[in-house]
């Protein structure tokens, strides 16, 4: 009988007026994204593209719901006395008409906005901390999307089975809010699409690679594209350079540039400097690191060490993605090559939502916030959500926001004891009792 009468309730409530969600994302700013790429709405629809900006954001916290029960919880469709909801044929053609550039913009401004909210809060010693890495994505299997996105080949000519999205990431590592993204083909290389965001990167920061993207193209450009733009990126068993000062552990170091680097980019030096710097990790493994932080009594070794530890937080925002947001779902939701694209920027859009929550919770209470169980967080960030859809107090967002935040910081990570038992593989369970059947004599 109670969620007779909450469904009751929330059918006799005025259609929400999303601009109250609006505290991290404005409304102006959707609308902003729309004008800009020249997706506004033309004719009065019960779908206007300022709505569809917000149900590919929606479609992306409630991946386990289908297009139409999120256009209906969340009462995202404007009132029709005539028409009380919205078709899935009609929601799809919206979002058609609406295209993939609008979230792309508003993404690209909301992740520079926030990002740039509390940096001081999260600096290293006045530099802001990055990681750049790749990752994939599956897509539904259809013909267009072969074409356009491709897939992993094999040996002995096996194809993947669904076509993959390649991307790289700009992520913050204290708050693994994602600056900047891009993605497409799965065939180009990791490299192509890391060139297009060192531009992205910001002045007074240090980007922390893995050692695939070891380039000097690369590197050289971080440094000189802005001012105070410094790179840390371990180096690879084959790498060869002459010490010009320090000692093996501490050195600064002269490398050569390949006359094939120079041939594709002539504007690359002949040579290029860096510190090396050797750690050992927690598994006893000496590592060179490479790092543009020549100043030797502002940046220890201890301290590089302890940055270069931070770069894994990026495969945490990974599976933050593509497990907990996702829900593990073998392909993304949409089926259109302008679709993917489309819900992937109204992702990572809804992914630095949560994060930027989450982020904020942390610094009011003076925690780190990967403190801050990710999963819980996004679960009640669902259900604020889902309510104030169906509540008629405008005026209780602030209030909302706040209970958020204290519920938020009150679920950080407990640490778990140690293993008392050893971890013991067991047979799959069978959904029919097995049954052997005789041959007759």
């Amino acid at each position: 009988m109670l969620d007779d009468t909450l469904h009751f309730l929330a059918d006799g409530l005025e259609s929400p007026d999303w601009r109250r969600l609006g505290q991290h994302l404005p409304y102006e700013w959707v609308e902003e994204a729309v004008v800009c790429t020249h997706a506004v709405s033309i004719r009065q629809r019960r779908l206007p593209a300022e709505q569809v900006v917000w149900l590919i954001i929606a479609l992306a916290l409630y991946r386990h719901k289908s297009i139409g029960e999120v256009l209906d919880d969340l009462g995202l469709a404007l009132p029709d006395a005539t028409a009380p909801f919205v078709s899935k044929s009609a929601a799809a053609q919206a979002r058609q008409r609406l295209g993939a550039e609008p979230l792309q913009w508003l993404f690209e401004r909301s992740a520079q906005a926030w990002c740039e909210q509390d940096r001081r809060a999260y600096a290293f010693k006045g530099l802001q901390l990055f990681a750049m890495d790749g990752t994939t994505l599956r897509t539904q299997d259809t013909a267009d999307n072969r074409a356009h996105f491709g897939a992993q080949h094999y040996a002995g000519e096996t194809v993947a089975s669904y076509p993959q999205v390649r991307g790289v990431t700009l992520t913050a590592l204290p708050t693994h809010l994602i600056r900047r993204a891009v993605f497409g083909p799965y065939a180009t290389n990791e490299m192509s699409y890391a060139k297009e965001l060192v531009p992205a990167i910001p002045a007074d920061s240090l980007t922390v690679f893995d050692r695939g993207f070891l380039s000097a193209e690369i590197l050289c450009a971080l440094t000189a594209g802005a001012e105070n733009r410094h790179f840390l990126i371990p180096a690879k068993s084959n790498t060869k350079w002459e010490v010009l000062e320090g000692d093996e552990s501490d050195a600064i170091v002269r490398m050569r540039v390949s006359p094939q680097a120079r041939a594709k980019c002539p504007q690359l030096p002949e040579f290029w400097d860096a510190r090396a710097v050797a750690v050992v990790d927690p598994e006893a493994r000496r590592r060179i690191l490479l790092t543009s932080l020549r100043d030797r009594r502002r940046y220890r070794p201890a301290d590089i060490a302890a940055c270069y530890a931070r770069r894994w937080s990026i495969e945490t925002s990974y599976r933050e993605l593509k497990q907990s947001m996702l829900g593990a779902a073998l392909t993304l939701r949409s089926k259109t090559v302008e679709g993917i694209y489309q819900e992937i920027w109204g992702t990572l859009t809804a992914y630095n939502l949560i994060r930027l929550e989450i982020a904020k919770a942390a610094l009011a209470v003076k925690c780190e916030p990967s403190e801050v169980s990710f999963i819980r967080a996004f679960h009640l960030i669902q259900f604020e959500l889902h309510w104030a859809a169906v509540t008629r107090s405008y005026g209780k967002l602030p209030q909302s926001m706040r209970h958020l935040r204290e519920r938020l910081v009150s679920l950080l990570n407990e640490e778990r004891p140690g293993r008392k038992f050893d971890r013991a593989v067991k047979g799959r369970p069978r959904k029919y009792d097995v049954r052997v059947l005789k041959k007759n004599p």
